[in-house]
């Protein structure tokens, strides 16, 4: 049993780190599309780890996260998140400067929730294309959020349920208005003049704090109830 909880933690730590990548990747892409081309040039248009790694949020927090519990570290409480190198962006590159500056950073998020739409596609299409795709799907969806319960998850569908919950999560937590992530960016974009002098002047080191504690209430009062809906769509397929 330990051993399928450590698999499940390495499945973890790799989807996540590729769907950090990806993340990455579609802020870039959308900044170039809408006319920046900062972040191409430097290469960051890319599926490529490597050039989105972040040593602290990439490999070391999320690192404490998945395989803490193992060494009896639990205190991220379970979170599934983590940050990445952020993307060069020159908004007066843009035409709409506001406008583009939100949707550039709006496509980081959206692209978590394509990846969410993947994974669910290739669950609904395993119920009914292989025998007993209902009870097996279901049965190894539960297993893969619950790595003590006393049943193999089929690799698959361990593969998609994983990666539903580690793209919502992030989904959410770069939702949040705290600095650096994605929502203070929109955030700012809203805020007047003087508030967006004290917003810049918030220390990293408390919006380290910030994202720790208030993520991970923010992802325990919205993962459980959207892996609810998830759960609801895959039975009435």
């Amino acid at each position: 049993m330990q051993s399928s909880a450590f698999l499940i933690a390495v499945f973890e730590f790799v989807l996540l780190l590729f769907s950090l990548s990806v993340h990455e990747c579609a802020h870039a892409w959308m900044a170039s599309r809408l006319g920046d081309q900062t972040a191409r040039m430097v290469g960051r248009v890319s599926l490529n780890p490597m050039v989105h790694i972040d040593p602290i949020g990439t490999l070391l927090f999320p690192a404490l996260m998945i395989f803490g519990p193992f060494m009896g570290f639990n205190f991220f409480g379970g979170m599934l998140v983590g940050w990445a190198k952020p993307t060069p962006v020159n908004t007066r590159n843009f035409r709409k400067i506001v406008r583009d500056d939100n949707l550039t950073t709006l496509a980081g998020p959206a692209s978590n929730l394509l990846i969410v739409l993947v994974a669910f596609s290739i669950l609904a299409i395993m119920t009914v294309a292989i025998p007993n795709g209902h009870e097996v799907v279901l049965a190894s969806f539960f297993a893969s959020l619950s790595p003590t319960a006393d049943f193999t998850p089929q690799p698959l569908v361990l593969l998609c349920t994983l990666a539903i919950l580690i793209n919502l999560s992030l989904c959410f937590f770069n939702l949040l208005p705290i600095p650096p992530l994605d929502g203070s960016r929109v955030a700012r974009n809203l805020l007047p003049y003087n508030s967006v002098q004290m917003y810049d002047r918030i220390p990293i080191w408390m919006s380290y704090l910030l994202m720790i504690f208030i993520g991970r209430y923010v992802l325990m009062a919205l993962l459980e109830p959207s892996l609810r809906i998830v759960l609801w769509a895959l039975v009435h397929v």
